[in-house]
């Protein structure tokens, strides 16, 4: 039972200040990414580029009516798998990760 600790806890990387640094600056990079591509598509798509998009077609809807109405909530789900998908493997490249 000692032994098997002790090959655990040799296996395991101590968290090092650098370390924590280094896996907080790539969870802050991953949120400013998801950011970035919920507010295009909700914002960007559903009310700026509204006019342009309106010219395409999908489904019989209008392009800029789909994301302003259905495309920025799926979008945001998928972001949400994404992000969840993500933050594993940070967590286990920083060995953060729960066993």
């Amino acid at each position: 039972l000692c032994a098997n600790d002790n090959s655990e806890s040799l296996k395991r990387k101590r968290v090092t200040s650098e370390n924590r640094k280094n896996y907080w600056k790539a969870n802050l990079r991953l949120v400013f990414i998801c950011l970035v591509v919920w507010f295009t598509c909700s914002y960007g798509f559903g009310v700026l580029l509204v006019e342009q998009l309106n010219s395409i077609r999908i489904g019989g809807f209008k392009l800029g009516f789909w994301f302003a109405q259905q495309g920025s909530i799926y979008i945001f789900v998928v972001l949400i798998f994404f992000y969840g998908w993500r933050m594993n493997y940070i967590d286990q490249k920083y060995e953060v990760d729960e066993e």
